[in-house]
């Protein structure tokens, strides 16, 4: 009798899709550490529902350049700052310290996702892990939700919500570690250079 009464709990075990082993902190910040150069194309979803497309590539500690190929805007994070440079603009990049934006979190020197206050979200799904981080001393620059894949560990996306709430997607193609990036590709000054417009 017992035998008949749990069949339909097993089926209905059985129909449910098995949920992917939840990605550990510790095996996240050791990926996180490893990724010294990469790059990527990448799909961007802004908060106004628009879709950018590009390519991004990433030098840690402290540097990614985002170059965009609709409207060659360009976003570079280099020597403590991130700079915006959009093609239309004549009074030079808008700047932040890289400081105060989540993206801050993925290029610090030492990723350490076990700091206290840090993690403020650890999910799985069956195909995914998902961790939510902030800034355990400024909660207010906003979070970075990144997204991973298993077997091997892989960053597949980020979702960043800023100050003001609004969230911008970063969906990545296959990354390309390893690559050779120069050190003129994030410098902030030499890109202003550039693009000043000759006497």
């Amino acid at each position: 009798m017992l035998r008949f009464a749990l069949a339909p709990v097993l089926s209905l075990a059985l129909a449910v899709p098995a949920f992917a082993e939840k990605i550990s902190l510790g095996e996240i910040s050791r990926y996180l550490n490893s990724l010294q150069t990469a790059q990527a194309e990448f799909t961007q979803v802004n908060a106004d529902g628009s879709i950018s497309t590009g390519t991004v590539f990433i030098k840690r500690p402290g540097r990614a350049r985002f170059e965009y190929s609709s409207d060659k805007t360009l976003v570079m994070a280099g020597g403590g700052q991130v700079a915006i440079f959009d093609p239309k603009s004549n009074s030079g990049p808008e700047q932040y310290p890289l400081s105060k934006t989540p993206l801050n979190l993925i290029l610090a020197a030492n990723v350490d996702l076990s700091r206290a206050k840090m993690v403020v979200g650890h999910t799985a799904d069956a195909k995914t892990t998902s961790v939510i981080a902030q800034d355990p001393e400024h909660p207010e620059y906003g979070s970075i939700k990144l997204v991973f894949t298993a077997a091997p560990t892989e960053l597949r996306q980020w979702v960043i919500t800023d100050d003001s709430g609004s969230q911008t997607t970063v969906i990545l193609g296959d990354l390309t570690k390893g690559v050779d990036l120069g050190s003129s590709m994030f410098s902030i000054p030499s890109e202003i250079s550039r693009r000043k417009p000759a006497d």
